[in-house]
C-alpha cells in the first residue's frame, strides 16, 4: 500500500473528511495545501513511500518561503491530518510530520472596530434606506451586521443560517448555528435582534412572498441564496455608507464585528468560558485572549489618569 499512488490516496482521504461535513472551502483548502507542497518536493514524490521527512522539510522550507506563518501551520495541519489518515488506514506505519517544524502559534490579535460608538453609528445609518443605491433593502443589511454584532456569527455560519434557525418562545429567543469544524451551537438573541430579524422576513415577503422555513435565511435582491462574496460586498459597503472605512483594522472586515460582540462581552464581565460558548472556540485559550485585551485597555486607561501622572512627578 506505500506503493499507492499518492493523487489517490489525497482522493481517498478527502472523500474521508467530507463524511464529516466540512464546509467546500475546508475541502478545497486541504486539496490545495497537499497540492502545493507536492509540486516543491524534490525530487518529485510518486508515491507515499517517497515522502521521507528529508523530503517534506526540504518540500515546507520552500512553501514557508513566500508565506506568512498562519498559511504554513494550516499547510503543516493538512499534510499532519493527510498522513494520519494514512497510518489509520494501514497505509504507512508512521506519521513523519512531527519532523518536520512548523511556525510557533502566534497569540491572537483581537481586531473590533475603532470607536466606542462605531457599532451603534454603523446601524443607524443602514438601517435608512440609501437612495444612491439601485436596489436598497436595510431591513436585510442591519440583520446582517446584528447577527455578527450581537450573535458573534461567523461568515460561513451566516451563510449556513435557515429561517426556521432562529427559534424558542418569547424571551428564550435563540439562533441555532452550524459552527466551524461542524461544532453545533445555540446563541441565545436578545429582543433588539429578534425584531431584526422579524423586519428581515416582513420586508422578504413583501419582495418575494412566502418564506418556507427550510430556505436560506440570507438572500440577495433577486431572492438567491447570498454567498460568500456577495456578503463581503455587502459588508464592505455598509461600512462606506457609514463614512467607518478607517475604524475598521485591515483585514478583518466581516470578522471586526464578531471581535466587536467578543470585546463587549468581556468588557461588561462575560468570562472565558462563557465567550468561548458563545462563539464556538474550539480552544478555552482563543476566548481569554479578549479578556486579556480588555486587561490592558482598562490598565492603559488607568496609566492616562492625570493624578496618577502628578504622582509620578511627585516621585
Amino acid at each position: 500500500m506505500q506503493h499507492a499512488a499518492i493523487t489517490e490516496l489525497v482522493d481517498e482521504f478527502l472523500a474521508a473528511r467530507a463524511v464529516r461535513k466540512p464546509s467546500a472551502h475546508t475541502l478545497s483548502a486541504y486539496r490545495r495545501d497537499l497540492g502545493l507542497v507536492l509540486q516543491l518536493a524534490q525530487p518529485a514524490p510518486v508515491t507515499v513511500s517517497d515522502l521521507s521527512p528529508r523530503v517534506l522539510r526540504s518540500a515546507f522550507a520552500r512553501f514557508a518561503a513566500e508565506r506568512a506563518p498562519a498559511s504554513v501551520s494550516r499547510a503543516w495541519s493538512s499534510w499532519n491530518a493527510f498522513f494520519t489518515f494514512l497510518v489509520t488506514e494501514g497505509v504507512v506505519p508512521g506519521n513523519p510530520m512531527p519532523a518536520v517544524d512548523k511556525p510557533k502559534p502566534t497569540a491572537l490579535s483581537p481586531k473590533p472596530l475603532r470607536g466606542e460608538d462605531t457599532p451603534e453609528v454603523l446601524l443607524r445609518t443602514v438601517s435608512v434606506a440609501d437612495e444612491r443605491q439601485r436596489d436598497p433593502w436595510p431591513e436585510r443589511d442591519v440583520l446582517v451586521l446584528a447577527l455578527a454584532l450581537c450573535a458573534g456569527l461567523r461568515l460561513s455560519e451566516m451563510l449556513a443560517l435557515r429561517v426556521g434557525s432562529v427559534a424558542g418562545r418569547d424571551g428564550e429567543r435563540r439562533v441555532e448555528v452550524a459552527g466551524k469544524g461542524g461544532r453545533p451551537r445555540t446563541v441565545p438573541i436578545e429582543a433588539g435582534l429578534d425584531a431584526a430579524v422579524g423586519r428581515y422576513l416582513d420586508s422578504r415577503r413583501v419582495r418575494f412572498g412566502r418564506v418556507q422555513s427550510t430556505a436560506p435565511l440570507l438572500v440577495d435582491r433577486r431572492g438567491e441564496p447570498l454567498l460568500r462574496g456577495g456578503l463581503q460586498y455587502l459588508v464592505r459597503s455598509c461600512y462606506r455608507r457609514a463614512g467607518i472605512g478607517d475604524r475598521v483594522p485591515r483585514g478583518a472586515q466581516l470578522h471586526a464585528l464578531r471581535h466587536t460582540f467578543a470585546t463587549r462581552l468581556a468588557e461588561d464581565g462575560a468570562n472565558a468560558s462563557e465567550i468561548m460558548r458563545l462563539l464556538g472556540h474550539a480552544s478555552l485559550a482563543t476566548s481569554q485572549s479578549y479578556i486579556e485585551v480588555t486587561a490592558e485597555q482598562q490598565r492603559a486607561a488607568v496609566q492616562a489618569n492625570r493624578t496618577n501622572r502628578v504622582l509620578r512627578e511627585l516621585g
